[in-house]
């Protein structure tokens, strides 16, 4: 290093150190603490207690009271739990409850599926009336379902609104319905 460069060095690093300190001497603050915090309120006086004991007799008075509602989670949306009874179940009394609800019954009839090309998506094909559906996974149908999985002969399918599953197995459609093939009845 020659002496020119380092003197342009040190020039430079003496106008940084000057302009630290100009920095640090002018933002400085002159008071102690924190800023905007002024001493206390001189006028303050202490509540004058005479006999500071502890009440056990009010203590124990909510110690006995005790929650006697529906323990129930608020967080979730089902119904309450029932009250405990202190009768024993019995086959009568497990007879009495609400009875299961009915099979779910699916709308449609699966009667095929493919995969796609691309991405090996599986969509599944389904008659309902006239119409012919097709769903991929994942994907709503009919007002209210969702086709959870395709398999090789059946497919899983899921009630939105209840959370309820059930298999549709694929059924093959009648020869009439397919004029013009060979083997149909004309």
């Amino acid at each position: 290093m020659n002496r020119r460069t380092e003197l342009y060095v040190s020039a430079g690093l003496l106008i940084l150190l000057a302009a630290a300190a100009y920095y640090f001497f002018t933002n400085r603050n002159g008071g102690t603490g924190l800023p905007g915090v002024f001493a206390a309120d001189t006028k303050f006086q202490p509540l004058d207690v005479q006999e500071p004991s502890l009440r056990m007799d009010l203590l124990e008075k909510i110690r006995k009271l005790e929650y006697t509602g529906s323990h129930r989670n608020i967080f979730v949306a089902a119904p309450p739990p029932p009250p405990k009874s202190a009768e024993p179940v019995t086959p009568a009394n497990r007879l009495s409850g609400p009875p299961p609800p009915p099979p779910l019954q699916f709308p449609g009839e699966f009667f095929g599926y493919a995969i796609q090309p691309h991405g090996g998506r599986r969509v599944a094909f389904f008659t309902s009336g006239d119409d012919v559906l097709v769903v991929a996974e994942g994907e709503k149908l009919l007002n209210g379902f969702r086709l959870d999985r395709i398999n090789n002969d059946s497919a899983d399918i899921e009630e939105i609104s209840s959370g309820r599953h059930v298999t549709v197995q694929m059924v093959q459609p009648p020869d009439s319905a397919q004029p013009g093939l060979p083997g149909s009845n004309p």
